[in-house]
Protein backbone atom coordinates (compact mmCIF):
# COMPACT_ATOMS: atom_id res chain seq x y z
CA UNK A 1 0.00 0.00 0.00
CA UNK A 2 1.52 3.37 -1.05
CA UNK A 3 1.62 6.68 0.86
CA UNK A 4 -1.59 8.07 -0.63
CA UNK A 5 -3.60 4.89 0.01
CA UNK A 6 -2.44 4.74 3.64
CA UNK A 7 -3.25 8.43 4.17
CA UNK A 8 -6.67 8.00 2.54
CA UNK A 9 -7.58 5.04 4.75
CA UNK A 10 -6.49 6.85 7.93
CA UNK A 11 -8.30 10.03 6.88
CA UNK A 12 -11.63 8.31 6.21
CA UNK A 13 -11.60 6.43 9.52
CA UNK A 14 -10.63 9.48 11.59
CA UNK A 15 -13.10 11.80 9.84
CA UNK A 16 -15.99 9.41 10.60
CA UNK A 17 -15.02 9.04 14.27
CA UNK A 18 -14.36 12.75 14.71
CA UNK A 19 -17.74 13.68 13.24
CA UNK A 20 -19.56 11.27 15.56
CA UNK A 21 -17.54 12.38 18.58
CA UNK A 22 -17.90 16.11 17.94
CA UNK A 23 -21.68 15.88 17.55
CA UNK A 24 -21.97 13.90 20.81
CA UNK A 25 -19.83 16.39 22.75
CA UNK A 26 -21.44 19.55 21.38
CA UNK A 27 -24.99 18.26 22.00
CA UNK A 28 -24.22 16.99 25.52
CA UNK A 29 -22.18 20.09 26.37
CA UNK A 30 -24.88 22.48 25.11
CA UNK A 31 -27.81 20.83 26.88
CA UNK A 32 -25.65 19.88 29.87
CA UNK A 33 -24.41 23.49 30.37
CA UNK A 34 -20.68 22.77 30.02
CA UNK A 35 -18.57 25.31 28.11
CA UNK A 36 -15.55 22.98 28.44
CA UNK A 37 -17.35 20.10 26.70
CA UNK A 38 -18.71 22.40 23.97
CA UNK A 39 -15.17 23.73 23.41
CA UNK A 40 -13.92 20.16 23.30
CA UNK A 41 -16.57 19.32 20.70
CA UNK A 42 -15.59 22.31 18.54
CA UNK A 43 -11.98 21.13 18.76
CA UNK A 44 -13.05 17.68 17.54
CA UNK A 45 -14.98 19.27 14.67
CA UNK A 46 -11.86 21.18 13.64
CA UNK A 47 -10.11 17.78 13.51
CA UNK A 48 -12.38 16.83 10.60
CA UNK A 49 -11.15 19.85 8.67
CA UNK A 50 -7.48 19.29 9.53
CA UNK A 51 -7.63 15.60 8.58
CA UNK A 52 -8.94 16.57 5.15
CA UNK A 53 -6.10 19.11 4.83
CA UNK A 54 -3.54 16.46 5.86
CA UNK A 55 -4.85 14.03 3.23
CA UNK A 56 -4.77 16.70 0.53
CA UNK A 57 -1.15 17.45 1.53
CA UNK A 58 -0.06 13.82 1.23
CA UNK A 59 -1.99 13.36 -2.02
CA UNK A 60 -0.53 16.48 -3.67
CA UNK A 61 3.01 15.74 -2.47
CA UNK A 62 2.86 12.35 -4.23
CA UNK A 63 2.50 13.99 -7.65
CA UNK A 64 5.43 13.32 -9.96
CA UNK A 65 7.83 16.07 -10.99
CA UNK A 66 6.77 18.17 -13.95
CA UNK A 67 8.21 21.04 -16.00
CA UNK A 68 7.07 23.63 -13.44
CA UNK A 69 8.18 21.61 -10.39
CA UNK A 70 11.24 19.66 -11.46
CA UNK A 71 12.14 18.68 -7.89
CA UNK A 72 8.71 17.21 -7.22
CA UNK A 73 5.80 18.37 -5.05
CA UNK A 74 6.88 17.12 -1.60
CA UNK A 75 6.91 20.62 -0.12
CA UNK A 76 3.16 20.78 -0.53
CA UNK A 77 2.96 18.76 2.70
CA UNK A 78 4.65 21.26 5.03
CA UNK A 79 2.60 24.01 3.39
CA UNK A 80 -0.55 22.15 4.43
CA UNK A 81 0.98 21.55 7.88
CA UNK A 82 1.26 25.32 8.30
CA UNK A 83 -2.43 25.65 7.48
CA UNK A 84 -3.18 22.89 10.02
CA UNK A 85 -1.18 24.73 12.68
CA UNK A 86 -2.97 27.99 11.91
CA UNK A 87 -6.36 26.31 12.27
CA UNK A 88 -5.26 24.86 15.61
CA UNK A 89 -4.12 28.23 16.94
CA UNK A 90 -7.22 30.14 15.77
CA UNK A 91 -9.49 27.45 17.26
CA UNK A 92 -7.61 27.66 20.55
CA UNK A 93 -7.91 31.44 20.69
CA UNK A 94 -11.68 31.18 20.20
CA UNK A 95 -11.97 28.53 22.92
CA UNK A 96 -9.79 30.57 25.30
CA UNK A 97 -11.76 33.78 24.72
CA UNK A 98 -15.06 32.02 25.41
CA UNK A 99 -13.64 30.38 28.54
CA UNK A 100 -12.34 33.67 29.97
CA UNK A 101 -15.74 35.31 29.44
CA UNK A 102 -17.51 32.46 31.25
CA UNK A 103 -15.13 32.54 34.21
CA UNK A 104 -16.52 35.98 35.07
CA UNK A 105 -20.13 35.11 34.26
CA UNK A 106 -22.14 35.43 37.51
CA UNK A 107 -25.02 33.35 36.08
CA UNK A 108 -22.88 30.33 35.21
CA UNK A 109 -24.86 27.09 35.46
CA UNK A 110 -23.60 23.84 36.98
CA UNK A 111 -22.94 21.24 34.23
CA UNK A 112 -24.77 17.90 34.28
CA UNK A 113 -23.08 14.62 35.14
CA UNK A 114 -23.64 13.41 31.57
CA UNK A 115 -20.73 15.63 30.55
CA UNK A 116 -18.38 13.33 32.47
CA UNK A 117 -19.39 10.46 30.17
CA UNK A 118 -18.76 12.59 27.07
CA UNK A 119 -15.30 13.58 28.31
CA UNK A 120 -14.37 9.99 29.23
CA UNK A 121 -15.48 8.65 25.85
CA UNK A 122 -13.52 11.37 24.08
CA UNK A 123 -10.30 10.61 25.98
CA UNK A 124 -10.39 6.94 24.98
CA UNK A 125 -11.33 7.48 21.33
CA UNK A 126 -8.97 10.40 20.71
CA UNK A 127 -5.96 8.64 22.24
CA UNK A 128 -6.65 5.65 19.99
CA UNK A 129 -6.92 7.97 16.99
CA UNK A 130 -3.59 9.61 17.91
CA UNK A 131 -1.78 6.26 18.08
CA UNK A 132 -3.42 5.01 14.87
CA UNK A 133 -2.58 8.16 12.88
CA UNK A 134 0.93 8.48 14.36
CA UNK A 135 1.77 4.89 13.38
CA UNK A 136 0.70 5.56 9.79
CA UNK A 137 2.54 8.92 9.73
CA UNK A 138 5.79 7.29 10.89
CA UNK A 139 5.37 4.52 8.32
CA UNK A 140 5.14 6.95 5.38
CA UNK A 141 7.16 9.77 7.02
CA UNK A 142 4.40 12.34 6.54
CA UNK A 143 4.68 15.69 8.34
CA UNK A 144 1.05 16.49 7.57
CA UNK A 145 -0.22 13.22 9.10
CA UNK A 146 2.08 13.70 12.10
CA UNK A 147 0.58 17.15 12.62
CA UNK A 148 -2.89 15.64 12.36
CA UNK A 149 -1.96 12.92 14.87
CA UNK A 150 -0.90 15.56 17.38
CA UNK A 151 -4.17 17.34 16.75
CA UNK A 152 -5.91 14.16 17.94
CA UNK A 153 -3.71 13.99 21.04
CA UNK A 154 -4.35 17.64 21.95
CA UNK A 155 -8.04 16.77 21.72
CA UNK A 156 -7.44 13.93 24.19
CA UNK A 157 -5.61 16.37 26.49
CA UNK A 158 -8.46 18.85 26.16
CA UNK A 159 -10.92 16.10 27.10
CA UNK A 160 -8.89 15.39 30.24
CA UNK A 161 -9.12 19.10 31.03
CA UNK A 162 -12.87 18.98 30.38
CA UNK A 163 -13.22 16.00 32.72
CA UNK A 164 -11.41 17.86 35.51
CA UNK A 165 -13.38 21.04 34.82
CA UNK A 166 -16.77 19.35 34.87
CA UNK A 167 -15.80 17.35 37.94
CA UNK A 168 -14.76 20.52 39.79
CA UNK A 169 -17.95 22.31 38.77
CA UNK A 170 -20.07 19.41 40.03
CA UNK A 171 -18.29 19.71 43.37
CA UNK A 172 -19.40 23.33 43.61
CA UNK A 173 -16.53 25.16 41.91
CA UNK A 174 -18.42 26.40 38.85
CA UNK A 175 -15.47 28.37 37.48
CA UNK A 176 -13.54 25.10 37.05
CA UNK A 177 -15.47 24.32 33.86
CA UNK A 178 -14.58 27.52 31.89
CA UNK A 179 -11.11 27.51 33.44
CA UNK A 180 -10.57 24.05 31.94
CA UNK A 181 -11.52 25.51 28.54
CA UNK A 182 -8.80 28.17 28.92
CA UNK A 183 -6.16 25.57 29.90
CA UNK A 184 -7.20 23.48 26.89
CA UNK A 185 -6.69 26.53 24.65
CA UNK A 186 -3.16 27.11 25.96
CA UNK A 187 -2.19 23.46 25.30
CA UNK A 188 -3.57 23.64 21.75
CA UNK A 189 -1.72 26.90 21.01
CA UNK A 190 1.58 25.35 22.18
CA UNK A 191 1.18 22.35 19.88
CA UNK A 192 0.09 24.57 16.99
CA UNK A 193 3.20 26.75 17.30
CA UNK A 194 5.47 23.67 17.42
CA UNK A 195 3.89 22.24 14.26
CA UNK A 196 4.18 25.60 12.50
CA UNK A 197 7.88 25.94 13.34
CA UNK A 198 8.60 22.37 12.18
CA UNK A 199 6.86 22.99 8.87
CA UNK A 200 8.98 26.11 8.39
CA UNK A 201 12.12 23.98 8.79
CA UNK A 202 10.87 21.66 6.06
CA UNK A 203 10.53 24.47 3.52
CA UNK A 204 13.72 26.29 4.58
CA UNK A 205 16.12 23.51 3.55
CA UNK A 206 17.14 22.68 7.11
CA UNK A 207 19.95 20.13 7.42
CA UNK A 208 19.17 16.51 8.24
CA UNK A 209 19.63 15.38 11.85
CA UNK A 210 23.06 14.21 13.03
CA UNK A 211 22.08 10.53 13.07
CA UNK A 212 21.02 10.63 9.41
CA UNK A 213 24.19 12.51 8.42
CA UNK A 214 26.30 9.86 10.14
CA UNK A 215 24.44 7.10 8.25
CA UNK A 216 25.26 8.88 5.00
CA UNK A 217 28.95 9.18 5.95
CA UNK A 218 29.11 5.48 6.82
CA UNK A 219 27.49 4.55 3.50
CA UNK A 220 29.93 6.71 1.53
CA UNK A 221 32.99 5.38 3.37
CA UNK A 222 31.90 1.79 2.68
CA UNK A 223 32.50 2.25 -1.06
CA UNK A 224 35.90 1.06 -2.33
CA UNK A 225 37.89 3.86 -3.94
CA UNK A 226 36.59 6.70 -1.76
CA UNK A 227 39.68 8.21 -0.11
CA UNK A 228 37.98 11.19 1.55
CA UNK A 229 34.71 13.05 1.99
CA UNK A 230 35.54 16.63 1.04
CA UNK A 231 32.03 18.02 1.46
CA UNK A 232 28.69 16.70 2.69
CA UNK A 233 25.60 18.91 2.55
CA UNK A 234 22.04 17.82 3.30
CA UNK A 235 18.72 19.61 3.08
CA UNK A 236 15.21 18.69 4.13
CA UNK A 237 12.76 18.71 1.26
CA UNK A 238 9.51 18.13 3.18
CA UNK A 239 9.48 14.37 3.98
CA UNK A 240 12.63 13.56 1.97
CA UNK A 241 16.30 14.62 1.93
CA UNK A 242 18.62 15.81 -0.82
CA UNK A 243 22.37 15.22 -0.48
CA UNK A 244 25.28 17.04 -2.15
CA UNK A 245 28.61 15.24 -1.88
CA UNK A 246 32.19 15.89 -2.89
CA UNK A 247 34.44 12.84 -2.58
CA UNK A 248 38.19 12.48 -3.01
CA UNK A 249 39.51 9.62 -5.16
CA UNK A 250 42.93 8.66 -6.47
CA UNK A 251 43.91 11.40 -8.93
CA UNK A 252 45.55 8.88 -11.28
CA UNK A 253 42.29 7.03 -11.98
CA UNK A 254 40.73 7.24 -15.43
CA UNK A 255 37.56 9.29 -15.81
CA UNK A 256 35.62 6.06 -16.32
CA UNK A 257 36.81 4.55 -13.02
CA UNK A 258 36.28 7.78 -11.08
CA UNK A 259 32.77 8.02 -12.49
CA UNK A 260 32.05 4.39 -11.55
CA UNK A 261 33.01 5.11 -7.93
CA UNK A 262 30.78 8.21 -7.86
CA UNK A 263 27.88 6.27 -9.33
CA UNK A 264 28.26 3.54 -6.71
CA UNK A 265 28.33 6.15 -3.91
CA UNK A 266 25.17 7.67 -5.34
CA UNK A 267 23.36 4.32 -5.37
CA UNK A 268 24.61 3.15 -1.96
CA UNK A 269 23.53 6.36 -0.18
CA UNK A 270 20.05 6.27 -1.71
CA UNK A 271 19.71 2.56 -0.96
CA UNK A 272 20.96 2.56 2.66
CA UNK A 273 19.32 5.82 3.75
CA UNK A 274 15.67 5.54 2.54
CA UNK A 275 14.86 9.19 3.36
CA UNK A 276 17.36 10.34 0.71
CA UNK A 277 15.50 11.08 -2.52
CA UNK A 278 18.60 12.09 -4.49
CA UNK A 279 22.36 12.15 -3.91
CA UNK A 280 24.50 14.32 -6.15
CA UNK A 281 28.20 13.30 -6.19
CA UNK A 282 31.15 15.40 -7.37
CA UNK A 283 34.60 13.80 -7.69
CA UNK A 284 37.86 15.54 -6.66
CA UNK A 285 41.38 14.21 -7.34
CA UNK A 286 43.02 13.29 -4.04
Amino acid sequence: MDRVQIAKRVSIITVVWNTILSVIKIVIGFFGHSSAIVADGIHSMSDVFTTVIAYVGVNMSAKKADDDHQYGHEKFEPVMSKILATVLIVTALMIGYSGIKNIFNPNLETPSQLNLLAAGLSIVVKEWMYRYTKKAADKINSSALKADAWHHRTDAFSSIGSLIGVGGALLGFKFFDPLAAVVIAVIIIKVGVEIYLKSIDEVMDKSADEETIQKIRTAVQSVDGVVAIDMLLTRQHASVIYVDLEIGVNGDLTLWKAHAIAEKVHLVVEDEVPLVKHCMVHVNPY
